[in-house]
C-alpha cells in the first residue's frame, strides 16, 4: 500500500513535479499567503493603471480579503471555487453556493460599482476566473497556514541576520534563542488603554503602495527565558561544566558546502582570473 502524505504549501509547481516523478500519493493544499501573493495581485495593479479602470483599485482590499474568507468558510473544492467566483458573479446560479451570507447593504460610494459588459469588469473577470487560479483556489487549506512560520522567520532574522556568516554551533545557538524568544512572546494579548479599550495603530506597509493597515498593539515583550538561561549557566554549568562540554562536543558538525568543491591553488586561481578590463 503506497504511503499517503498531506502537504500544506504556499506554491505548487515544484511539489506537483515531485509528486508526478515520485508516484507518491499526496493530498496537497495551499495556504492563502501563496495564493494572495501570486501573479493575480500584480495583474490587478496593472489593470488599475489603465485609463477607465481606476475604480477597480477600490476593490483590491476586498478581493484579497475575499480569498481568506473563501478558504476559512468552505469545506470542499467546488464550494471554494463557487464562493471565489461569487465576487464577480452576483447572480448565484451555482448550487454549491446558492445565496449570499451577508446582509443587504447600501453603499456609501456609488462610483465604485462595476457594470457588466465594461472594460474594468471584463479584465477583472479574466484575471479572477483564470483556470490556474481556480485550480489553486480549489486546493486552499481551511486550517493550516504558514503565517506563524513566517513570523518565526522574522524573529530568526533578528538573532541571525543573513548578511552575517556564523559557524555551525553559533548558528545553532542563535536558532535555539530565537525559538525560546518566539515561544514566550508569540501569544501575547492585545494591549489596552487605562480605560480598558483595545489599542490599535495605523501602518503603511511599503508593499501595499500607500494603503494603510489597522494592526493590534500587543503587550510588551518579555524575556523570562534569559533569566532561566543565566540561572542555568551560573548555578549548574559553572559548578560542573564537564557534562555540558561533553554534550556540545558530541554534536555532529557537518562539513562546509564548499568542501565538496575542487579547490585550486591560489596562484593558479589568480593567473586564470579574467576581467573585462584585463583579458
Amino acid at each position: 500500500m503506497p504511503a499517503v502524505f498531506v502537504w500544506n504549501a504556499s506554491s505548487q509547481t515544484d511539489i506537483l513535479k515531485y509528486r508526478n516523478i515520485s508516484g507518491i500519493e499526496m493530498s496537497l493544499s495551499f495556504t492563502m499567503c501563496g495564493i494572495s501573493r501570486k501573479e493575480f495581485p500584480k495583474k490587478l495593479d496593472q489593470i488599475c493603471q489603465i485609463k477607465g479602470c481606476e475604480k477597480l483599485r477600490k476593490w483590491l482590499r476586498s478581493i484579497k480579503n475575499h480569498i481568506y474568507w473563501t478558504a476559512a468558510s468552505s469545506t470542499t473544492g467546488p464550494e471554494r471555487v463557487a464562493k471565489w467566483t461569487s465576487i464577480i458573479n452576483h447572480v448565484h446560479e451555482d448550487p454549491n453556493f446558492p445565496a449570499y451570507l451577508h446582509p443587504q447593504r447600501i453603499s456609501r460610494d456609488e462610483n465604485k460599482w462595476l457594470s457588466a459588459a465594461t472594460m474594468p469588469f471584463y479584465k477583472l473577470e479574466k484575471v479572477l476566473a483564470n483556470k490556474r487560479i481556480l485550480k489553486d483556489v480549489a486546493k486552499l487549506s481551511p486550517h493550516h497556514q504558514t503565517s506563524t512560520v513566517e513570523a518565526f522567520h522574522s524573529v530568526l532574522l533578528r538573532f541571525a541576520p543573513k548578511n552575517v556568516v556564523f559557524p555551525f554551533l553559533g548558528m545553532l545557538c542563535r536558532l535555539y534563542l530565537a525559538a525560546l524568544h518566539y515561544n514566550e512572546n508569540a501569544g501575547r494579548p492585545q494591549a489596552t488603554s487605562a480605560t480598558g479599550k483595545p489599542i490599535y495603530k495605523l501602518a503603511f506597509p511599503k508593499a501595499k503602495k500607500g494603503e494603510y493597515r489597522v494592526r493590534k498593539v500587543k503587550t510588551q515583550q518579555t524575556f523570562g527565558y534569559v533569566e532561566e538561561l543565566l540561572d542555568l549557566i551560573f548555578n549548574q554549568v559553572f559548578v560542573d561544566p564537564s557534562p555540558y562540554v561533553d554534550e556540545v562536543l558530541g554534536i555532529h558538525i557537518p562539513p562546509a558546502l564548499s568542501s565538496a568543491c575542487d579547490r585550486p591553488e591560489m596562484e593558479e586561481a589568480i593567473s586564470s582570473r579574467v576581467t573585462r578590463f584585463n583579458q
